[in-house]
């Protein structure tokens, strides 16, 4: 019997202590062994700085304006801030959300026209909202018609109001002391 409580409480201790370990540990080497010329990294020492070359088992930091390098293992960082891959996709999406606007803003001027002249971006959206505005004041009006022309009339009994008390105010004499 203590036998098997002996065999119960190591398997506990692997299930909640050693296995969680190992995996953070295989994390960490797949996080290190990912680190690539542009990222923005953290070393154990705090150290924050850009990386620049990659070799086999070490990396060289930038630290500084001045541009200063320090190589280390690559065991000596604790976290990758700012991945460079990251950055180029976001310079991406900032390009292309760019040139959709471009071509947004390029239709609407050519669509919104006064006297042969364009709108500008401004007086083009205005005009965009207003028309939108219109389009949903039409729908509601025709929602209001088709209710009011689908409910019959129900006789209406006129409901009594009493009389509005007049309430008159009375004159205070104020007391004057000499």
């Amino acid at each position: 019997m203590p036998f098997i409580l002996i065999i119960g409480v190591i398997a506990i201790m692997y299930i909640f202590m050693i296995r969680p370990q190992k995996k953070k540990e295989k994390e960490e080497a797949a996080m290190r062994d990912a680190v690539q010329v542009g990222d923005e990294v953290t070393t154990i020492g705090g150290i924050i700085g850009k990386v620049v070359s990659v070799k086999g088992e070490t990396f060289v930091l930038e630290t500084t304006r001045d541009k200063t390098k320090i190589r280390f293992l690559k065991g000596a960082i604790r976290s990758v801030d700012v991945r460079a891959a990251d950055i180029a996709a976001a310079i991406l999406e900032t390009k292309e959300a760019d040139a959709t606007e471009k071509d947004e803003d390029t239709v609407a001027e050519s669509e919104t026209l006064v006297d042969g002249k364009p709108l500008s971006k401004r007086a083009a959206r205005k005009a965009r909202r207003e028309a939108a505005a219109a389009a949903a004041e039409e729908s509601r009006e025709a929602v209001a018609e088709e209710t009011v022309a689908d409910e019959t009339p129900a006789e209406e009994t006129p409901v009594e109001q009493p009389p509005a008390e007049e309430t008159v105010a009375e004159p205070t004499e104020e007391k004057k002391e000499d």
